[in-house]
Order: structure tokens, then sequence, then C-alpha cells
């Protein structure tokens, strides 16, 4: 699908939020605008995550994910560990 340019003021807070957050993330601006957008399309449109989060591995694997997270446990890599670049 074609690309168009879109151009939005944003609260100053929200422009250094999402920029430390892009780069941490390693992806754009344009990409997790496209991605919130696209979830409330799907959710006006009824096409809910609901399946994915109704697996119960999923959901198992979620939770352990989370914890992990918020305990410290988790075991994080670098970009060229994961990628071998």
């Amino acid at each position: 699908m074609p690309k168009t340019r879109l151009n939005i003021s944003l609260d100053q807070d929200l422009v250094d939020f999402i920029k430390v957050y892009v780069q941490e993330n390693r992806t754009t601006v344009a990409e997790v605008i496209s991605q919130y957008l696209l979830a409330l399309k799907r959710q006006s449109q009824g096409e809910s995550m609901e399946i994915i989060f109704s697996n119960p591995d999923f959901h198992k694997a979620l939770i352990a994910v989370q914890s992990k997270l918020r305990d410290g446990t988790a075991k994080w890599h670098t970009f060229q560990e994961v990628f071998n670049d």
C-alpha cells in the first residue's frame, strides 16, 4: 500500500517519550503510530486479540515473561547476539 505523509502536533513530553521509546525498542515513530492505529482499527471492526490471548499456552508464556520482567530475572541480549550482526 502506498504511504502518505501525516503531520501531527503533540505535547513535548510525548515527543520526548516516543523518541526514547523508539530508540530503546529499535523501531520508528511511524511504526509505533501505525501499530497503535491498526489496533484501534481492528478493535472497531471486531477483530480483537482475544483469540490469541485466550490460548492457554500463550497466556501462560505471557504471564511468565511479565513476571521475569517485573522481578528482574529476565536475561537481556544485545541486538548483535540475537541477530548475529
